[in-house]
């Protein structure tokens, strides 16, 4: 039992770094929109960019974190992310004009690379096969309460005491996590340092195994964040056909939208280590990979079909499940493939892949919106999601195959 504590204790210090770090970029997602003259914007044009750099900038650095956790400790990884983000959360309250945000946006862009990639290898070095997905989900559902908590207090405290005084008081609790990071992020070189010939003559990209799994991360990512997230506002407005009185407060489609994301975000640090638990020793990953493609298929086409509003809301609650389980597994399968001499390499082009997938979908997400309309875009994208079952389905057929060809 204490051994288990153990191995959980590196996943859960670097998940709360990490929540901790991501409250100023999750308060900018709440107050940059309606408060962009205070940060010293002219056009709304400029809104977007900033809050879409970090992850434009994402694509071309991934390589670089990577190749630099090839020749530092994890420990320095973490430090230079932190301070990166207290610097750039900081930066929210005091700074003014759009090139000097710009230039914070790609500080922060870099901070979560470090970070993410930091937090996997930590998942990697502190787990066994039958402990990823359980470790994987423990940290996934961890350092999403920074995004629950900045989305949180940036709305409700953004009137209430300044937008100055919330990123200062962020950026002291960024300060705050250094000690911690310095007490108990270990010291040491990812396992490729003692393998680089091993590492060198290995390509991620020709290796078939590795490469459906990035392909795997990137329709992930491109399905739940880049559809699922980036479109549940316009989802909410769709299917409502009046704002809702509750306690007095008119709600729209963007709060309803809101409390929804906000559910989901609470209950993951429970829901997603029970399911990484579950693909662990109950299941295996491949059938809960297959489970919610089936399922995600379903949901995908129905959530564009006209439901009174509660049974509507189910559905959304149930793909939420689902984008959990997608997002637990995928990353345990990669997680699982990255185990080894290569394992910062893999996990450096799996962020690469995942983030492609994150910023493809937004883009894709409504320009077919603009064309074609809400419920053709989930009909296409349930299309994809069944094809990808199909293939997945193909994949576990070979498998056990494959094992029972050992057997005899």
């Amino acid at each position: 039992m204490q051994a288990n504590i153990a191995k959980k204790g590196p996943v859960i210090t670097i998940a709360i770094i990490t929540a901790i770090s991501l409250l100023g970029n999750e308060m900018l997602f709440i107050v940059l929109p309606i408060y962009w003259k205070f940060f010293g914007l002219t056009a709304l044009w400029q809104v977007g960019i900033i809050l879409s750099m970090n992850r434009i900038i994402r694509l071309p650095i991934n390589s670089v974190v990577g190749w630099c956790y090839q020749k530092i400790s994890k420990r320095t990884g973490v430090l230079i992310a932190v301070i990166l983000a207290i610097i750039s959360t900081y930066s929210y309250g005091t700074l003014k004009g759009f090139w000097l945000l710009l230039v914070m946006r790609i500080l922060w862009g870099i901070s979560w690379s470090f970070l993410r990639l930091g937090g996997y290898l930590t998942v990697i070095s502190s787990s066994t096969s039958q402990t990823r997905g359980e470790l994987m989900g423990l940290y996934n559902g961890l350092w999403g309460l920074g995004t629950l908590f900045g989305i949180l207090t940036g709305g409700l405290l953004a009137e209430l005491i300044g937008i100055k005084w919330i990123t200062t008081a962020f950026a002291i609790l960024g300060a705050l996590a250094l000690p911690i990071v310095i007490r108990f992020i270990p010291n040491t070189l990812s396992e490729v340092k003692s393998n680089k010939k091993s590492d060198n003559n290995t390509s991620v990209l020709k290796n078939s195994h590795h490469l459906k799994i990035l392909m795997n991360g990137l329709l992930v990512a491109f399905i739940v964040y880049g559809i699922f997230f980036s479109t549940i506002s316009k989802l909410m407005e769709y299917q409502m056909e009046h704002n809702f009185l509750i306690l007095g407060f008119s709600l729209g489609a963007a709060a309803i939208a809101s409390l929804v994301q906000s559910i989901k975000l609470g209950s993951d640090p429970f829901v997603a280590p029970l399911v990484g638990k579950w693909s662990d020793l109950k299941f295996g990953r491949l059938p809960m990979l297959l489970f919610a493609f089936g399922v995600g298929t379903v949901l995908f086409m129905l959530l564009p079909v006209s439901f009174p509003f509660p049974l509507f809301l189910l559905l959304v609650f149930a793909f939420q499940i689902i984008a959990t389980i997608f997002i637990t597994t995928s990353d345990s399968i990669a997680v699982q493939a990255a185990n080894g001499p290569n394992e910062v390499k893999v996990m450096t082009y799996y962020t690469l892949f995942v983030d492609l997938g994150s910023a493809l979908g937004p883009l894709i997400s409504y320009f077919v919106l603009d064309f074609i309309g809400l419920a053709w875009l989930y009909w296409l994208s349930s299309i994809l999601l069944l094809m990808s079952f199909l293939y997945w389905s193909r994949v576990s057929r070979r498998q056990k195959k494959a094992q029972l060809a050992e057997i005899f």
